[in-house]
């Protein structure tokens, strides 16, 4: 199947760049550039694209603004936020996953990088790579002191207590082969575990998830050494 990609940046070379190496796979192609988020959120509605290739900064409505408006619209539910930002550690980058983003990349990513993080994402397995979610949570995800959202535990509590385990190591950055190693299972039962999770909390992949664990206090980030 044909990954759907729409382009959100305000920099017409770049954009230019990623849709010439986007097109260039037999299994992903550009449907649409914008040039600022609130061309992209009007675009993303046209043409409901599996992923949206989204930088924060860009004039008039910025990316974070447009990543909130589009995991808000119930018709684009199965379109899929992938920021790009020069800064990696930029707080903006939290806040766009919280209000729905499912991962991000750095613009001096690698070419290979970006197609592989484009596909990861559009599958919605997981955040890029187990660094990227624990960089994600030691900064700005959540404290050691953070009161959880009280509002949350109705749904924590709908999980049974395997899918919570398995939710919790997920929301250290493991992969699904490492939290099977230890648990002692399979790969494939933890993947099931994971994709129940998700299916009781609402969670459009495993990005949310993690995002869900620690704002519900499933899950605590280790204090800083």
């Amino acid at each position: 199947m044909t990954i759907r990609v729409l382009l959100a940046d305000d920099q017409t070379l770049l954009r230019a760049t990623f849709r010439m190496l986007i097109d260039s796979c037999e299994d992903m192609e550009v449907v649409d550039e914008a040039d600022e988020g609130g061309r992209a959120v009007e675009l993303a509605r046209v043409h409901r694209p599996d992923l949206v290739l989204m930088d924060i900064r860009m004039p008039r409505t910025d990316g974070l603004a447009a990543t909130a408006a589009i995991c808000a619209d119930p018709g684009l539910r199965a379109t899929r936020i992938l920021i790009l930002t020069t800064f990696q550690t930029d707080e903006n980058v939290a806040r766009a996953m919280r209000v729905g983003a499912s991962g991000f990349l750095g613009k001096d990513v690698s070419a290979d990088a970006l197609l592989d993080g484009i596909r990861t994402v559009a599958a919605g397995d997981a955040l890029l790579s187990p660094a990227a979610t624990r960089s994600l949570i030691s900064r700005f995800l959540a404290t050691p002191d953070a009161a959880p959202d009280t509002a949350l535990l109705g749904h924590l509590a709908a999980l049974t207590a395997r899918e919570r385990e398995v939710t919790a190591l997920a929301a250290e950055g493991k992969s699904n082969t490492e939290i099977a190693e230890e648990l002692f299972v399979s790969p494939l039962t933890v993947r099931t575990h994971v994709q129940r999770a998700k299916t009781k909390l609402g969670a459009r992949d495993r990005a949310q998830l993690v995002v869900f664990a620690y704002r519900s206090g499933l899950a605590r980030p280790l204090p800083p050494r």
